[in-house]
């Protein structure tokens, strides 16, 4: 088994996610990827996210219906803050994967950072990363090897084409009453609709 695991708030999840999981799906031949709501992310501590019975259920009804995308509210089920080096380890042990078997998908954006997470030398002895490159965003990746020694054998890289959604800009646009349809999936839309939620 190969495995993906994409973490996020999903504050709601978008097209944007769900291309990102499959552009890695299909190019890292992986035979599932989980979708793993994060219940208390440490890097966005002052901000307010919708309560996370809800983010997961816009989960639920986004991938519904797809075989290779399954919910995993392991981040969801305990206290945080929840660190990725931790998401992984419980993922692990609770699928029986090896480092190798295990791929943590993540933007060039987010690789950049990965400094400035949590223990990331302990982070890629767990996983290998799966990158996705969107066009026209240039990486160093030589400085982030100097910073993190053995990083470029855990780099697997995956190529998506490029969009412009952003969770942020969803919830301002429901907030101002304006129209959200192709950003999100239908049953999504329709979720957000129903509970009224980023309304002022």
């Amino acid at each position: 088994m190969q495995l993906g695991i994409l973490g996020g708030t999903f504050d709601p999840i978008h097209l944007g996610h769900l291309l990102v999981a499959e552009a890695a799906r299909q190019g890292l031949n992986l035979t599932r990827v989980l979708i793993v709501p994060v219940g208390d992310p440490p890097h966005k501590q002052d901000q307010n996210h919708t309560p996370a019975h809800h983010r997961r259920a816009m989960v639920e009804v986004a991938i519904a219906g797809n075989p290779h995308f399954e919910l995993c509210p392991i981040d969801l089920e305990r206290p945080g803050p929840h660190y990725s080096i931790d998401t992984v380890r419980l993922i692990r042990a609770r699928y029986g994967l090896s480092a190798d078997q295990c791929y943590f998908i993540i933007g060039g954006d987010s690789l950049a950072d990965l400094p400035d997470w949590h223990n990331p030398t302990g982070f890629i002895e767990l996983c290998r990363l799966a990158v996705v490159r969107r066009p026209g965003h240039r990486l160093d990746t030589g400085a982030l090897v100097r910073q993190i020694p053995g990083l470029g054998e855990r780099l697997a890289w995956v190529d998506m084409p490029l969009i412009g959604i952003a969770g942020t800009d969803i919830r301002a646009r429901v907030a101002a009453e304006q129209s959200i349809r192709y950003q999100v999936l239908e049953p999504v839309r329709g979720y957000i609709e129903q509970h009224r939620l980023y309304r002022q």
